[in-house]
């Protein structure tokens, strides 16, 4: 077992022009876990962003989003960190990934940021040694730009095949909070029976 978790971030862009965006799954899944709970969200100006607590597989939880831009998501992250005293190993941020199709979640420790941009800036506000929930939503066709990929609205099926995976995450979150990481892992990876152990 590992270290129990502390604090939850989903990252997306804030303003209702943003909610329905592929960008915001990160938002649509911190959502889900605060409705989950019953929990109730407030701005926090310290920490430029939206918190509430949340109690998941027994651990209390600070669910948080991130009222900046995507690109400056570390400002938040690192204001968590510093006001709360939290190890960057005691926080999982959920975020959009382009490797990985519509209806596939990942869970990593650790790592680069792929290119995306509000890894990017956390990495440089707390370094990488940090939990991630990788929400798959796909690249676009060849020769498409990704900013209008990733700022645009999933398609129905699309849509679906994210909630899909989201869901998949919210089953395993009980354990990550607890610190039961490789449990999660083997749990959330695994498809048609197979495991890929840290995908």
């Amino acid at each position: 077992m590992g270290e129990p978790l502390a604090a939850l971030v989903g990252l997306g862009n804030p303003g209702p022009e943003y909610d329905d965006t592929r960008h915001n799954a990160g938002f649509w899944f911190v959502d889900q876990v605060a409705r989950d709970a019953q929990a109730s969200w407030r701005h926090e100006g310290k920490l430029s962003a939206s918190a509430c607590r949340a109690r998941v597989g027994g651990v209390d939880l600070w669910l948080i989003k991130p009222m900046t831009f995507m690109n400056e998501s570390g400002t938040t992250v690192g204001a968590v960190c510093r006001y709360y005293r939290l190890a960057p190993a005691q926080v999982l941020v959920a975020h959009d990934e382009l490797d990985l199709a519509p209806g596939i979640a990942r869970l990593k420790k650790g790592g680069g940021a792929g290119g995306h941009n509000g890894l990017t800036d956390i990495i440089a506000r707390i370094g990488a040694d940090f939990w991630r929930l990788r929400i798959g939503i796909g690249r676009p066709p060849p020769r498409r730009d990704l900013i209008p990929h990733v700022l645009g609205r999933p398609s129905r099926a699309e849509f679906e095949a994210i909630g899909a995976s989201l869901a998949r995450g919210l089953d395993v979150l009980p354990l990550i909070a607890q610190g039961d990481t490789q449990r999660a892992m083997n749990l959330l990876h695994t498809t048609d029976g197979e495991t890929t152990h840290g995908a």
